[in-house]
C-alpha cells in the first residue's frame, strides 16, 4: 500500500517549515505520495514539486481555500490543480486581500485586554505577510508567555466570544469549487469534523458542495478523533463522495499528527486517488 498524505502546510501559509523541508520530512516518514495544500496560496508549489522530484517522492499540487458558509469558516482542499490557472490565481488573491486589515483588528482587540504590539509580534512568525492568520498570533501569545500552547490560546483568545476574534468574509463555496475544478482539480471538504454544524446543516452543506461539482471529503485527518474516522467514512459512502487522507501537518511539535502517520483509509470507501496514475510499490 502507498502511504499518501494529501494535506499539509509550509511557510508560504501558516506552516513552520519551508516546502523543501516539508518534502524531506514526508520522505523520511515513509510518505510515497504528497500534496502541499497551503492556505489560499499556491506560491510554494514550484519549490515543493522540485524538492519532491529530487527525493523521488510523488507530488500532487494542492491548495486549501477558506470559504464562508452559514456564517462558519470552512476549508475546501483542491488536489491535482494547475496552480497557474488564471481564475484560480485571481480568486486566491482576492481571498487573501482582507487578511491584513483583519489582523490589525485582531491586534487592536488584544491591546484592549493588555496585550500590546500583537500585530508586530505575529509578523515575526509570518513567512508570507499576505497570509497572516490566527496561527501566527497564537505563536506570539505562546512566545510572550501569555499561553502555554496552541490549545490554551484557543481556549482564551482568537475564537468567537474571546478577545482577538474577528470574523472574515472569505470566498463562497461555489467560488472555491469552481476555481478548483476550473484549474483541473478535485474539490475536497477538509476536516469536516471541525465545523460547528448540526447533522442537518452538514447534510445541506454536502448537498450544495456536490451540486457545484465537489466530489471528495477528508476521512482520515489529523483534525479528527478515532471515532470520527468511522463517522465520516460512513458519510462518504452515504453521499457518494470519495475519501481523502491528510495529516494537516503544520510543523514539528505543533501538529496532532505527523506527516504520513495516519491509519490507512478503511476498505469501505473509494479513495480520492482511485483513478490517479500513481506508481505502486513492487
Amino acid at each position: 500500500m502507498l502511504n499518501i498524505d494529501l494535506h499539509c502546510h509550509s511557510t508560504f501559509s501558516d506552516g513552520l517549515l519551508a516546502p523543501a523541508q516539508v518534502a524531506a520530512r514526508a520522505k523520511a516518514n515513509g510518505v510515497d505520495v504528497w500534496a502541499l495544500t497551503d492556505h489560499d496560496e499556491v506560491s510554494g508549489i514550484a519549490e515543493a514539486r522540485h524538492a519532491a522530484h529530487a527525493l523521488d517522492l510523488q507530488f500532487i499540487a494542492g491548495v486549501e481555500i477558506s470559504i464562508t458558509w452559514a456564517g462558519e469558516t470552512v476549508h475546501i482542499v483542491g488536489l491535482q490543480i494547475d496552480e497557474t490557472n488564471p481564475q484560480l490565481v485571481l480568486g486566491l488573491d482576492s481571498t487573501r486581500s482582507g487578511r491584513e486589515q483583519r489582523a490589525h483588528d485582531m491586534a487592536d482587540q488584544l491591546a484592549m485586554v493588555g496585550i500590546p504590539d500583537a500585530f508586530e509580534g505575529a509578523l515575526n512568525f509570518v513567512g508570507n505577510p499576505d497570509l497572516i492568520s490566527r496561527t501566527h498570533f497564537a505563536r506570539y501569545l505562546i512566545e510572550i508567555g501569555e499561553c502555554r500552547d496552541v490549545p490554551d490560546v484557543f481556549s482564551k483568545y482568537l475564537i468567537e466570544g474571546r478577545p482577538g476574534y474577528v470574523p472574515h468574509r472569505w470566498a463562497t463555496l461555489k467560488q472555491a469549487v469552481q476555481w478548483i475544478r476550473g484549474a483541473g482539480g478535485t474539490a475536497v471538504v477538509a476536516h469536516p469534523g471541525r465545523y460547528d454544524f448540526s447533522d442537518l446543516q452538514l447534510g445541506a452543506f454536502l448537498d450544495e458542495f456536490i451540486s457545484y461539482g465537489g466530489s471528495a471529503i477528508e476521512v482520515m485527518t489529523g483534525s479528527h478523533t478515532v471515532d470520527q474516522y468511522d463517522t465520516f467514512a460512513r458519510m462518504a459512502t452515504r453521499y457518494g463522495l470519495r475519501a481523502s487522507r491528510g495529516s494537516d501537518f503544520h510543523g514539528p511539535g505543533e501538529s496532532r499528527v505527523d506527516l504520513g502517520a495516519l491509519p490507512p483509509l478503511p476498505p469501505s470507501v473509494t479513495p480520492v486517488w482511485a483513478d490517479w496514475d500513481l506508481q505502486r510499490r513492487s
